[in-house]
């Protein structure tokens, strides 16, 4: 006995427009900024064309993992392709470990050998304000429905290094127009990376979990069972298991043992609904399956 199907993830249209919106500026930022490299000599502002070009690809993959996500369920995958999602955060977090490590290496390159070409800090300062201002936006456009996607959430990270980048080419550009002190570059990538890298353990710590079928952090399972403990007609619960098909996706399952009076009086329905109300209004899971059994039943179970 269960209710209707999971709908968490990122099986909306509209979140597929806005990683497609994402993609769009990401990729037009990128060119503007090649081109700015070549214009004014600055590597800072070719290091972060790169990292636009790997946050594009990245969102690529986002888009393509949330239109397989929105494949119906069969008979082979009854849950649908939710997990596809999962999968494309693992390859985000994974670009988002590799660029961090590149950028890491390229900073300390710079630091100690500093590049002797004159870089023109006008436009390196002009295109890293137009980049921030794009990223900001795009932010702005994936900013909620990250909190219920977590490959929504990857490519929102992706963003966030992103606007760092600019930031930190904003700040470099501003000192080598003032003072011409060139470290400035190697400092803004080393700092880049120092705040991509806690960013990026954290989604393959959250894909880790997802992955390994964990309860969905901040829910508690022996607080379900007293809810369902709770629940006039209901003697004893075990067997409970929680999981997560993808973020926003929580699925819950649980044997429930149930007063014979109950049962005979045709009241099974009832406790039904009422376990069903009580997990999707207490605990937004939209996917539950409870086992109805008579008193003594337990003792048949394998694992109880």
């Amino acid at each position: 006995m269960h209710d209707h199907a999971p709908t968490g993830g990122i099986r909306g249209a509209g979140n597929r427009r806005l990683l497609a919106v994402s993609l769009a500026i990401t990729s037009v930022v990128m060119v503007v900024q090649i081109v700015g490299a070549i214009v004014s000599g600055s590597l800072a502002l070719l290091a972060d064309a790169v990292h636009m070009f790997t946050d594009a690809a990245a969102l690529v993959i986002a888009l393509v993992a949330s239109i397989v996500a929105a494949r119906p369920a069969n008979d082979r995958r009854t849950f649908g392709y939710q997990r596809a999602e999962v999968f494309g955060a693992l390859i985000n977090g994974v670009i988002l470990i590799v660029l961090s490590v590149w950028v890491a290496i390229e900073g300390v390159q710079r630091l100690l050998a500093p590049a002797e070409a004159e870089v023109a800090g006008g436009p390196m300062l002009l295109i890293a304000i137009i980049g921030l201002i794009a990223n900001a936006v795009a932010m702005w456009l994936l900013s909620a429905a990250q909190k219920h996607s977590i490959n929504v959430r990857g490519a929102y990270l992706e963003v966030l290094g992103d606007l760092l980048g600019s930031a930190m080419v904003i700040i470099a550009a501003i000192v080598i127009l003032v003072t011409g002190w060139a470290r400035a570059d190697a400092i803004a990538s080393l700092l880049i990376a120092a705040m991509i890298v806690p960013r990026a353990i954290g989604l393959l710590r959250e894909v880790a979990s997802v992955l390994s079928e964990a309860a969905p952090q901040g829910m508690h399972v022996q607080e379900i069972r007293d809810h369902i403990l709770g629940t006039p007609g209901v003697v004893d619960v075990h067997d409970v298991h929680v999981w997560q098909l993808t973020r926003g996706a929580p699925v819950f399952t649980a044997h429930v043992v149930v007063d014979a009076a109950a049962l005979q009086h045709g009241r099974a329905g009832g406790i039904l609904s009422s376990l069903q109300d009580c997990l999707a209004h207490h605990f937004d899971v939209a996917h539950s399956t409870f086992q109805l059994e008579p008193a003594g039943h337990p003792e048949n179970e394998p694992h109880a």
